[in-house]
């Protein structure tokens, strides 16, 4: 719906440049979910969840959909297509 608008979307989730979005930058779904069930297995084995420390993400991951850059008439930058983990094509 966006595209067909001329809209570029950006999000954190990769799932949006996956479906035709313009890019993302997020955590890396994977990670969050292995120390999410590593979390889950400590308190499973006893730890008080009061006594598990908040974490916050450390690897996080830029996708870019040149498609669709390219359908929206924009230019990725030389610096920011370099930084991309990831570059649908």
């Amino acid at each position: 719906m966006a595209l067909g608008q001329r809209l570029p979307t950006i999000s954190s989730n990769r799932i949006v440049p996956e479906a035709g979005g313009l890019m993302s930058y997020g955590a890396n779904v994977s990670d969050v979910f292995r120390r999410s069930a590593e979390m889950i297995d400590k308190i499973l084995r006893g730890t008080k969840p009061a006594d598990i420390p908040v974490e916050q993400p450390t690897r996080f991951e830029l996708i870019i959909n040149l498609k669709t850059a390219k359908a929206l008439g924009l230019t990725v930058s030389p610096t920011l297509f370099a930084l991309a983990d990831e570059v649908i094509e």
